[in-house]
């Protein structure tokens, strides 16, 4: 079957970028504007800025189940809906509790999982990771515009101004869903996709699933903290004549580290080296923001060691959704990445207030100190990662055929490559768990459709 790209793939992945953008906005100038709020504290401020990451870490799963008993499109007009009113709260509150609030109400629209979950509906089984690549690749980019036309905009415009335009994408958002995604024929239950709430404790007891979960929570804290402090560091080089405006800081540091990054994905793959590259960027992350606790006053410090920072941030990004889906079992690999997202919230929102209270009592310096101490930690879990399985799942349909299941299954772990093979009756589909260095392309699609012939 064809992938639609026009109907289904880039609007789903607009959407996703419309709300990613105007939350990303945010990050590099809220604890510059903040203050200016009835009642802000570095404490408040911090919370405010890692609130919606509570909200939407603990909603992220909820609404995915509930899109499956109401269906995809009626919880996507109320998520974003939440959205749009937690961002015109934010527009128009003077206080800092008002701003509290708001975030909150904005991570309570936590459409991600109803949204994958809408992409599995709309896309062929086989044409669903390039889908998603799609997804991914639209949220790094909104990341990297984000940080660079944010600090122009609240320039004129105010912190208000972020969240009127984050409404104004949020409706556009709205538009897409009813005005030009169509409603899926069927809404089935998608295991690569979706979380199932019988998978949750074997995923959260699984000892490699948890040391990404770990992995990604240390790495939006450590982001979300040290964003709280660099906009401030930023902004007084600026007052001091070292640097004239924040984009002239970010497009750079965002267009070279992205750069400087792909040549080391490059390797962990062809050289099936992703262990050791991994734990270099978390040590990488570790020792920039030790280097950070002495030399954060020094505007050539800065630019290097964010430079450094944002080349293993990337990496770890890009590596660490791909880590979960392969360490995960084939059937298992939605609530994997329920959890994984979950996680990676809630780290956002751990971040942000605990760099609040540091912030108070100790400035930047304590705040990096705290992160560098996050940071070695994570490259202590890290360096127990289970060596790299170079896994990929594969599903087909279920044949037709008066074999049972069981012979069926023996018949494809026969297959050299093959590890794994889960029958979903529901969906009609086996999930497969190749191992690429022994399994040889279409040997699947011969013993399915010899199991096929002989039904005949």
């Amino acid at each position: 079957m064809k992938l639609n790209w026009t109907n289904c793939v880039l609007p789903i992945a607009a959407i996703f970028s419309f709300r990613m953008l105007g939350l990303f906005m945010l990050i590099p100038v809220f604890t510059i504007y903040a203050p200016n709020l009835m009642d802000a504290t570095p404490a408040l401020i911090g919370i405010a800025l890692g609130s919606y990451g509570l909200s939407q870490g603990l909603l992220q799963i909820p609404m995915g189940l509930l899109s499956d008993r109401f269906g995809r499109k009626p919880i996507l007009a109320v998520g974003l809906s939440l959205f749009v009113a937690g961002s015109l709260l934010g527009g128009v509150t003077n206080s800092i509790y008002g701003m509290i609030a708001a975030r909150i109400l904005q991570g309570m629209g936590a459409i991600g999982s109803v949204l994958i979950a809408l992409m599995a509906d709309l896309t062929p089984d086989e044409h669903r990771t390039k889908a998603m690549a799609v997804i991914g690749a639209t949220i790094g980019l909104s990341f990297s515009i984000a940080m660079v036309i944010s600090p122009t905009m609240t320039h004129y415009f105010g912190l208000s101004g972020i969240f009127y335009l984050t409404a104004i994408l949020a409706c556009f958002g709205l538009i897409l869903v009813f005005g030009v995604v169509p409603t899926p024929v069927k809404e089935p239950f998608h295991l690569d996709s979706e979380v199932s709430p019988a998978l949750l404790k074997p995923a959260l007891k699984n000892p490699h699933l948890l040391r990404l979960n770990a992995g990604i929570f240390c790495q939006h804290f450590i982001l979300t903290s040290t964003f709280f402090a660099i906009p401030i560091l930023l902004q007084q080089q600026i007052e001091a004549g070292l640097l004239e405006k924040s984009w002239h800081f970010y497009l750079p540091l965002m267009v070279f580290s992205f750069l400087a990054m792909v040549p080391f994905i490059i390797l962990a793959e062809r050289k099936r080296m992703i262990k050791p590259i991994f734990v270099a960027a978390v040590l990488v992350i570790a020792l920039c923001q030790t280097l950070l606790t002495v030399t954060y006053s020094y505007w050539l410090s800065i630019c290097l060691l964010l430079f450094f920072y944002f080349i293993a941030f990337n990496f770890l990004e890009a590596s660490l959704p791909s880590l979960v889906s392969r360490q995960a079992s084939a059937a298992s690999k939605g609530t994997a990445m329920g959890i994984y997202s979950s996680c990676q919230f809630l780290g956002i929102f751990a971040g942000g207030a605990l760099a609040g209270f540091v912030y108070q009592s100790l400035n930047s310096r304590g705040l990096f100190a705290v992160n560098a101490l996050i940071s070695f930690l994570w490259l202590a879990i890290a360096s127990f990662m289970n060596p790299y399985l170079y896994f990929s799942t594969l599903i087909i349909k279920s044949p037709k055929t008066d074999e049972s299941e069981a012979i069926i299954q023996s018949k494809l772990l026969a297959i050299p490559g093959v590890v794994e093979a889960t029958f979903i009756p529901e969906e009609k589909n086996v999930y497969l768990r190749l191992n690429h260095a022994e399994y040889k392309p279409g040997s699947v699609e011969r013993v399915i459709a010899t199991l096929s012939r002989k039904a005949r």
